[in-house]
């Protein structure tokens, strides 16, 4: 499953594909528990993260970020493909350096 988390960009709009990569074949979900819940259940393949997703409620895309890096480091969850589209930059730069970080994890795991 490849999951976009956005809370206004449609990942089929053939404009959010051109302009920020979405496939269209994307499980657009637009909060960090909803992705996190995807997460859990280790069927993700991919996912694509923006940071701002709204209200204060919806979380971030780092809440997320987070998540994966901590679960990559405990090794719960398979290695992602995954990127950034979001165009806040301190959200992304943050966001980046977690799924780095996550990267190094999974490669540094004798299962992976």
């Amino acid at each position: 499953m490849k999951l976009w988390l956005d809370d206004v960009r449609d990942p089929r709009s053939v404009k959010i594909q051109e302009d920020f990569g979405a496939d269209g074949d994307e499980l657009w979900v637009k909060t960090a528990a909803s992705a996190i819940h995807y997460l859990r259940q280790g069927i993700v393949e991919s996912i694509s993260l923006d940071h701002d997703l709204g209200p204060p409620s919806a979380g971030t895309g780092l809440d997320v970020a987070r998540f994966i890096e901590e679960q990559a480091f405990y090794g719960t969850i398979p290695k992602l493909v995954w990127a950034v589209h979001s165009t806040n930059p301190v959200g992304r730069k943050a966001m980046t350096q977690a799924m780095t970080k996550a990267d190094e994890f999974w490669n540094a795991s004798p299962t992976e």
